[in-house]
């Protein structure tokens, strides 16, 4: 059998021990904090505390809506468990992928080294499974579960970016990362920690020769990265929203909305403008980065659910963000 059928074949055992581990140990209910709120909101698109976690609320929502009655809390438990023991079939492919490049700097992939690189997946992503923190969010109705999950794809994407980086088809792999991290802003924040280390496997990937100057390049890029989408995307592509609705209502004595409707055609106007005067002069670049806002604002934008159901004043409905 060769390198990548075992490769896979050990990732999804090493999986169905992780998820054997947390589906027997996970909470038959509520855990006594905030994983009862979760749950209720889950389970009736109410809105709880800020940021409120929408993606995370939607696909609970789906999932509760095929248990069986009484078994809302168990359902949403598992799916931490599930999201926990796809985060350790991840993480083994990333770090047998790591030590499958330490091995081949010695030569030729013998079978000795197959089986280290194997081993050494194996023990790490499922010391990782039975570590206290992980295996504690991993039974229960939490959102750190799920982010932890994003986290580990998003990685392990970058790492396929990185063996086809040569390919003409590359890019596609940093468009989906992009739409992946706007998704997981409706879960958590946790996963733009990410960023700086994708920058630096991006960083060693393209250059030549590494060098100080470039690290410091390197790590200024990965800090804006982090700043366009932390400050930019989250927080200001909102508040900027915000100011032209009060605009439009105050200023301009136009109805409710009107300045929302306003500021979204503007926003698509924009990057259709710029994808369509990038291709035509061949900034590839600057075309990627626009797709990249483009998708990462899709995954963003789960979180109108906060403020529909927010409107419709559910029973939970915590800061009325509407």
């Amino acid at each position: 059998m060769n390198y990548n059928k075992l490769n896979n074949l050990v990732g999804w055992i090493v999986w169905a021990i992780a998820t054997f581990v947390f589906v027997s140990t996970m909470e038959p209910t509520a855990s006594f904090w905030d994983c009862g709120e979760f749950i209720v909101t889950a389970d009736g698109l109410q809105v709880g505390h800020p940021p409120g976690a929408p993606f995370w609320m939607l696909i609970s929502r789906v999932v509760i809506s095929f248990a069986p009655e009484g078994m809302e809390a168990l359902s949403v438990n598992l799916i931490s468990a599930l999201s926990s023991s796809f985060t350790v079939l991840f993480l083994f492919w990333t770090i047998t992928h790591f030590a499958k490049k330490i091995a081949l700097k010695s030569g030729e992939l013998t079978k000795g080294a197959m089986q280290a690189v194997l081993f050494s997946g194996a023990v790490g992503s499922l010391a990782f499974t039975f570590s206290d923190t992980f295996w504690f969010s991993a039974v229960e109705a939490e959102v750190y579960a799920m982010s932890t999950f994003f986290t580990a794809v998003v990685f392990w994407l970058m790492l396929k970016w990185e063996e086809r980086a040569n390919q003409p088809t590359h890019w596609r792999w940093i468009i989906l990362i992009a739409y992946l991290m706007g998704l997981s802003i409706g879960v958590h924040l946790l996963n733009l920690l990410a960023i700086p280390a994708m920058t630096f496997i991006y960083y060693f990937k393209r250059t030549e020769k590494v060098t100080p100057k470039g690290i410091l390049l390197a790590t200024g890029a990965s800090l804006l990265v982090l700043g366009i989408v932390q400050i930019g995307i989250i927080k200001m592509f909102i508040v900027f929203a915000g100011s032209t609705e009060r605009f439009f209502v105050n200023t301009l004595g136009m109805g409710f909305n009107s300045g929302v409707i306003f500021y979204i055609v503007l926003v698509i106007g924009v990057i259709v403008g710029l994808l369509w005067y990038s291709r035509k002069k061949g900034w590839i670049y600057i075309n990627v980065a626009t797709v990249s806002i483009m998708m990462a604002l899709i995954g963003y934008s789960t979180f109108a659910l906060i403020l529909v159901r927010s409107s419709a004043n559910t029973p939970m409905d915590e800061n009325n963000p509407e």
